[in-house]
């Protein structure tokens, strides 16, 4: 309540003049609020609440206007208190993605997020963005078996097992830190695009690295939220590909190669998303995220599947949770 107090005092000073009315907008798995204002003649603004004790606003600054000047559609900042804590942002809608995708808009959306993809892409620099380095992809593995297998199936490795796991995460690094690097956003999925003009209005760039090129793809076409058939997933790749390549952007020029560091990288990024989901229920008490559990881990094992090299991690999810009690997707 305090807080709330203090980000309308700051809206106020802001606008001495009008008055408006505060509601939540949304909320995000971190201590950052979003309240949207709306003033008398409909003119709306989105303030976020960021503690400044928990959350630090830089990053967001930094990155939007990476983002901004290379011509994509992310909140512009009017007004910054980093004190405090508070930014006035424009208002990108109230519309996900999510809640926008069907079988009819899917391929004129992910057109549309493809092209804002490619935009960030081609204005990457080095040394502008931390690096997705070895030390960060492997912190990042090493959630799954931190909490999705020892938190969430109350499972201990034996030492044959955490060795197994070990050698499959440096044969993921391997091929992550071995593909040409750009901007990445690190969540570049349907709830952290709007439905907006231009699309798509992008938000929760906050994280964003230099790493591999196709970790993006990854979070936009295995999106936890959302499930495709592959049949559609690659011909949107496919689409992306042709794009990326007459831009100039450095995607292998045969899309089997490109294809393979597209899977590779995605295991990287299931077993993250595996672990944070695990950890979002059993240290944070968010429960929502258990119902995504089952597509994510589909992903993971189609992955694994497919490419002999990455078979021991399969084995490792069957002697984990045979497969006759998995439960949910299957591809």
């Amino acid at each position: 309540m305090q807080r709330l107090q203090q980000l309308t005092e700051w809206l106020h000073s802001q606008f001495p003049s009008e008055t408006f009315t505060l509601a939540p907008a949304s909320a995000d798995a971190s201590f950052r609020r979003y309240f949207r204002a709306t003033f008398t003649d409909g003119t709306t603004r989105i303030i976020m609440d960021a503690p400044p004790q928990h959350e630090d606003c830089r990053p967001f600054l930094h990155i939007g206007k990476l983002f901004e000047d290379a011509g994509t559609h992310v909140p512009h900042v009017y007004a910054q208190d980093l004190q405090q804590g508070f930014l006035l942002l424009s208002d990108l809608g109230n519309t996900t993605y999510l809640q926008a995708l069907d079988a009819g808009t899917a391929r004129d959306l992910y057109g549309a997020a493809t092209d804002a993809l490619i935009k960030i892409q081609l204005a990457s620099r080095e040394n502008k963005l931390p690096p997705y380095d070895e030390a960060l992809l492997l912190r990042e593995m090493r959630l799954f078996p931190e909490w999705y297998i020892a938190k969430h199936l109350n499972v201990t490795l034996t030492d044959k097992q955490h060795a197994k796991l070990e050698e499959t995460f440096m044969r993921v690094i391997a091929n992550n830190l071995a593909q040409p690097r750009v901007y990445v956003h690190r969540d570049y999925h349907s709830r952290n695009l709007m439905l907006s003009e231009p699309n798509p209005g992008i938000l929760d760039f906050q994280d964003a690295v230099y790493g591999p090129i196709t970790y993006d793809l990854v979070s936009l076409f295995k999106d936890a939220y959302i499930r495709w058939e592959e049949a559609e997933i690659i011909d949107w790749l496919i689409r992306y590909w042709e794009k990326a390549r007459k831009a100039g952007l450095p995607v292998h020029n045969d899309f089997s190669g490109f294809y393979r560091d597209y899977e590779w990288i995605g295991v990287q990024r299931h077993l993250k998303v595996l672990g944070i989901f695990a950890r979002l229920y059993h240290r944070d008490g968010k429960e929502g995220y258990l119902k995504d559990l089952p597509l994510v881990m589909a992903y993971l094992r189609a992955a694994c599947a497919r490419y002999i090299d990455l078979k021991p991690l399969l084995n490792l999810l069957d002697e984990l949770e045979p497969r006759i009690m998995q439960e949910g997707y299957t591809f």
